[in-house]
C-alpha cells in the first residue's frame, strides 16, 4: 500500500487499480532480481563446466599425447624388425645361392671322379700291376 500512497490517486484510479499495478511493478523487479540471480548462476555454472571441460580436455589431450609416442616408437620398431627381415632374407638368399653353386661344383667334381675310375681301371693293369699282385699274393698266404 505504500505505493498507493506515495503516488497518490488520480481521479479515475480506484485503490485496487492501484494495488494491482503495484503487484505487478513488484512481480517485475522479483523477476528482474531473479533473471540477474539465475545470470549469474549460469555464469558461474558456466565458469564450473569451462573449468571441468578444460580438466577433462587436458587428461584426454595428455592421453592421445601419449598413444601417439607409443605408436611413434612402434612404428621405429617395426621399421628396424622390417629392415633386419630384409637384410636377412638377402642374407639367406645370398647364402642359397653359395650353396646352390657349391652343390654343381661338388656334382660337376663328382662326375670328373666317376669318369677316372673307368679310365684309372683300363690302365690299372700296367700302373698298378705290382700293387695288386702283391695284395693278391699276401692274401693267398694267409688264406
Amino acid at each position: 500500500m505504500n505505493i498507493v500512497s506515495s503516488r497518490g490517486t488520480s481521479e479515475g484510479e480506484k485503490p485496487e487499480e492501484l494495488d494491482v499495478e503495484g503487484n505487478i511493478r513488484e512481480l517485475v523487479r522479483r523477476d528482474n532480481t531473479a533473471i540477474r540471480q539465475a545470470a549469474s548462476e549460469s555464469e558461474a555454472a558456466a565458469n564450473n563446466l569451462s573449468t571441468l571441460m578444460r580438466r577433462v580436455s587436458g587428461t584426454s589431450t595428455r592421453e592421445i599425447d601419449n598413444l601417439i609416442s607409443e605408436l611413434r616408437i612402434l612404428r621405429e620398431k617395426l621399421q628396424a624388425d622390417g629392415s633386419r627381415v630384409q637384410r636377412d632374407i638377402e642374407d639367406y638368399a645370398a647364402l642359397n645361392q653359395s650353396v646352390i653353386q657349391l652343390t654343381k661344383i661338388i656334382s660337376d667334381g663328382m662326375t670328373h671322379v666317376r669318369e677316372l675310375p673307368e679310365v684309372s681301371n683300363a690302365g690299372a693293369s700296367t700302373l698298378h700291376a705290382p700293387s695288386i699282385a702283391a695284395a693278391q699274393e699276401s692274401n693267398q698266404r694267409h688264406g
